[in-house]
């Protein structure tokens, strides 16, 4: 059983406030039931969230966590006053000091995304998540010059979901290709990969994980069975050294570390915000 709801509200999307929610929850080891709440644009909206906020504290007997990005002050007035849940204000926090001390009123911005469709970075990130759904598993070679970067390891070893939270989150155009046991049989990299050797980077993974990953998508099969997994992910990582490729394994790691670490060493200035 959880231990405590939690709500992220927001007059915007409320990814705001759930990673930031999300960042502090994790110092703690407790289950949370999470519920996201966007959109709490208007006084009636505040107030059908205040009632459910409400509800679940009468039902649990404890007073639920929200966390809130609001800052429509007359919609952020209704969780003051009449939530009954632990309010955790990041604006209020953190905006309002910064005000003080740098002298300036900030703009109030609803959410990140608020104008997000007109500028210009929303329509590379576009672009680049298209690029790398056209570019995922190897299905395409066509302007693989125009790849930010090319993912390369076996089958199941995080290569789309890293291309994808690439290009979403930062508009990389992120390729990604499987490496076969033909590629293992010939000891070379892909062919078409051979070019664009300084964009590629390589992700392995513990063989017993991968066993497992596979089971789930084909259970017993050879492609799954462990002694295959073991030659597949040590020929992909005796490729990549003789190739000279970075890699990473991604057995314990998060797609954001991930991400982060091809970041730094494939593109830092995307590292910047």
């Amino acid at each position: 059983m959880p231990n405590r709801t939690v709500f992220f509200i927001s007059d915007g999307t409320g990814i705001t406030a759930e990673t930031f929610g999300n960042a502090i929850l994790n110092q703690f080891e407790a289950t949370m039931r999470r519920v996201r709440l966007p959109f709490l644009d208007s006084v009636d909206k505040a107030h059908q969230a205040v009632r459910q906020i409400n509800h679940v504290a009468d039902v649990e007997g404890k007073r639920p966590l929200v966390f809130t990005t609001v800052v429509d002050m007359d919609v952020l007035s209704v969780f003051r006053t009449q939530c009954k849940g632990v309010l955790l204000d990041m604006f209020g926090t953190f905006v309002a000091p910064l005000e003080h001390e740098l002298g300036i009123k900030s703009n109030h911005r609803v959410g990140r995304f608020s104008d997000a469709s007109k500028s210009q970075a929303y329509h590379d990130r576009i672009e680049a998540i298209n690029f790398s759904l056209a570019h995922d598993d190897g299905q395409s070679h066509k302007d693989l010059e125009g790849s930010d970067v090319i993912l390369v390891g076996v089958s199941r070893s995080g290569k789309t979901p890293t291309s994808l939270y690439l290009a979403m989150q930062y508009g990389l155009k992120a390729s990604n290709y499987p490496l076969i046991p033909e590629d293992f049989e010939r000891r070379q990299l892909p062919p078409a990969l051979v070019a664009h050797r300084k964009k590629i980077f390589g992700l392995t993974i513990a063989p017993e994980r991968l066993s497992e990953i596979r089971n789930e998508r084909r259970p017993n099969s050879r492609y799954a069975q462990l002694d295959n997994c073991r030659m597949e992910v040590a020929e992909a990582e005796a490729m990549m050294r003789r190739e000279g490729i970075r890699w990473l394994s991604t057995t314990t790691k998060s797609i954001e570390e991930i991400a982060t670490t091809i970041l730094q060493e494939i593109r830092p200035e995307r590292l910047e915000y």
